[in-house]
């Protein structure tokens, strides 16, 4: 008997879930590590268990109340149809279990289940719109050769450009500087970075480049303007497919709405819910969108 409903986003950061009841009372939340299923689907197994883990344990609720949940996970890295299988498969201990991509549960958030287009800036980023049946989708590929915009991409933009300074080949500032002594003050040490960085660590560097681009610092100006152009033409072809409003959605996405040329700002929708309300929504309705 399902008693218990689950909604879990799992992303390139971090793993988050929401636990309800089947009325849709809130009951307790957690949260796990980087849970792209992608890049590595044991770790987020291990964070999406983690994650729900905590939000049994807010809630008062002993492990074996698995058994009467009914679970949805969206996951970045499961438009793989393998590795969403192997997801499903994991031993949750659920009554059941849907797994579909993170962005479906994004935009079933930002527009409760309506027509509508989300645009998400975070570790990564992608659009993605449905207009009735039809969904359409741009970008989201890994920061290796997509992702424009996204905290991963402009995290490698920052780093190459703090060695550029440091080796005389760029114009020195205080973003620079300040990506240069964060990852250890030295070219070793920011080639080390950079052969065994996550797109989540690349990612963490982008609050710093946004705060210094605020500042007027030239070179974290540079980087955001050209990271700005990327998501407006995202933001663009997703209208080009009819739709009449985007939702801004993940961690830059703030950062990103002050920078959006006027032209957008009509298109602009503020999302109902998140993506664990949208979660939450499709377990309501057995987990189809």
């Amino acid at each position: 008997m399902v008693r218990f409903l689950l909604g879990m986003d799992g992303g390139g950061s971090n793993a988050r879930a929401r636990l309800t009841d089947i009325a849709g009372r809130r009951l307790g939340e957690g949260t796990g590590g980087p849970a792209n299923a992608g890049n590595n689907l044991q770790g987020a197994i291990a964070s999406l268990d983690a994650a729900a883990h905590m939000a049994l344990s807010t809630a008062g609720l002993p492990r074996h109340a698995r058994s009467e949940m009914f679970a949805v996970i969206g996951a970045a890295g499961v438009g793989d149809a393998k590795v969403a299988a192997q997801l499903a498969a994991a031993p949750f201990g659920f009554h059941g279990l849907k797994v579909v991509t993170d962005a479906e549960i994004a935009l079933e958030g930002a527009f409760a289940g309506g027509d509508g287009a989300i645009l998400i800036v975070g570790t990564g980023s992608q659009g993605y719109g449905r207009i009735g049946e039809r969904r359409y989708r741009v970008g989201g590929w890994g920061p290796a050769i997509s992702d424009g915009g996204s905290g991963a991409v402009i995290g490698r933009h920052a780093v190459r450009r703090a060695l550029e300074a440091h080796e005389g080949l760029a114009v020195s500032s205080a973003m620079t500087a300040a990506v240069f002594d964060r990852l250890g003050g030295s070219a070793v040490m920011l080639s080390a970075f950079g052969k065994t960085a996550s797109s989540a660590d690349w990612a963490a560097l982008a609050p710093l480049v946004f705060d210094h681009a605020e500042a007027g610092d030239p070179a974290a100006d540079t980087i955001v303007a050209a990271a700005t152009l990327e998501i407006e033409a995202l933001f663009d072809r997703l209208l080009t497919e009819g739709t009449g409003r985007v939702a801004l959605m993940g961690g830059l996405a703030a950062r990103y709405r002050t920078r959006l040329s006027p032209r957008f700002i009509p298109f602009v929708a503020d999302p109902i819910g998140d993506a664990l309300d949208g979660a939450l929504g499709l377990a309501q309705k057995g987990g189809e969108p």
